[in-house]
Order: C-alpha cells, then sequence, then structure tokens
C-alpha cells in the first residue's frame, strides 16, 4: 500500500504541475468565462499554434492522470468506506472521462483558426461563431465535471476524517473548499454567471490538493 499511496500523492502534485503548463501554454483558452472574445482567441492560436497544441496535449496527459488518481486512490482508501469510496471512484472517473472526450473535440479550433486568418467578412464572422459555440460548450461541460470532482473531493475528505488515517485537518479543508468550488460551479451550471467565485475557490483547491499530494509522499516514504 506504501506504493500506492506514493503514487497517489505524485498524481495529485504532477495533475497541479500539468493544469498549470497547459494554461500558460495557452490552453487557457478553455476559461472563456464572461469575457469570451472569439476573436481574440482564434487569433492567439493563430499567432501560437505550436503552443496551443502543447496545451491541449498536456491537457489530455492531465485528464489521464485524473482516470488513474481515482483508481488509486479507491485502492488506497476504498477499504475505510466502500460507500463513499465508491462515489468519488465514480464521480472522478465521469469527470474525467468528459474532460478528456471534450479536449479531444477542443482540436476542432486549429482547424477554425486556420480558416480564420484566411478569410474576412461574412465568411470570418461565421468561424468566430464556430468557435464561441465550441469554448462555451466546453466551458458548460468543465463546469459540470467539475461539480463531479467537487463530489469526489469531498467523498474521500469526509473518510479522511472519520476514519483518522489521513490527518483531520487536511480532511476538514478538503470538505470546506470542495463545498464551496462545487457550489461556484453549479452556479456557471444553471448560468448564475458566478465565474470569479469559482475561480477563486479553485485556489482553495490547489492548496488542498498540493499539500494532501505532498503529505501523501511524505507519509508513504517516512511514517508508513
Amino acid at each position: 500500500m506504501v506504493i500506492e499511496m506514493f503514487l497517489a500523492g505524485f498524481l495529485f502534485l504532477f495533475i497541479i504541475v500539468t493544469i498549470t503548463a497547459s494554461s500558460q501554454l495557452g490552453n487557457k483558452i478553455t476559461f472563456g468565462g464572461n469575457d469570451l472574445d472569439p476573436d481574440a482567441k482564434l487569433q492567439g492560436i493563430v499567432d501560437n499554434p505550436k503552443r496551443f497544441r502543447l496545451s491541449v496535449y498536456l491537457a489530455l496527459v492531465e485528464h489521464g492522470a485524473i482516470i488513474a488518481l481515482a483508481i488509486v486512490m479507491f485502492v488506497v482508501f476504498g477499504p475505510y468506506s466502500l460507500i463513499l469510496g465508491s462515489v468519488w471512484l465514480i464521480a472522478r472517473l465521469v469527470e474525467g472521462l468528459i474532460n478528456f472526450n471534450s479536449q479531444k473535440n477542443y482540436w476542432g479550433l486549429l482547424n477554425l483558426a486556420g480558416q480564420y486568418s484566411g478569410t474576412s467578412g461574412a465568411e470570418k464572422e461565421a468561424v468566430s461563431d464556430s468557435c464561441r459555440t465550441i469554448v462555451e460548450t466546453k466551458n458548460y461541460r468543465f463546469s459540470f465535471a467539475q461539480v463531479l470532482f467537487s463530489i469526489g473531493t469531498l467523498s474521500y475528505s469526509i473518510v479522511f476524517v472519520t476514519s483518522g488515517v489521513v490527518l483531520s485537518i487536511i480532511g476538514y479543508f478538503g470538505i470546506v473548499a470542495s463545498l464551496l468550488y462545487g457550489l461556484g460551479n453549479v452556479t456557471i451550471v444553471v448560468k448564475l454567471r458566478m465565474n470569479a467565485v469559482a475561480g477563486l475557490v479553485g485556489l482553495l483547491i490547489f492548496i488542498f490538493e498540493a499539500v494532501l499530494g505532498v503529505w501523501l509522499i511524505y507519509s508513504s516514504l517516512f511514517i508508513l
């Protein structure tokens, strides 16, 4: 079980790194929010197609890592609560699969960017509208997937608190962060336009997962 716990901690940190790298390389276009300017987004891809392509590759790796993490966490902590373990396994598997499939469809923006740079007038406007549709759809799917993420995070955070297998303070922090993050993304799904709230609370999730990842690695190396 030591190896599995170390792997879980590594995957938490690896996912954070890939999310950050993908965003900085150009995949930040994924998060259109309220300021959705398809022309600016398409032009950004035209200016740096290789960076955007690499960002999509990294995002696909990240979603695959999420699926792997869901399985590893179930192996490590599932025995402490089969019901909650099943909840987080299903929630995070579906989350990863939704994002993975959505990211594959996102490749269409590369083709649109190529068309955008060689068109004008009504044709360019049609390409811009197609970009808006793709990004809005992906944003919606992402927010829905993040609600599932919150459900999964809440489930194993409760296990941490009730079982004592992980420091209780980490479990309580995870409960608060997952509830707030879930509510923030629900507001997006139901179109209340509170992206900034979800984004701010998302920072708490990053901190929680970073702390949890470090704790799992430390515990597997020095405690168990």
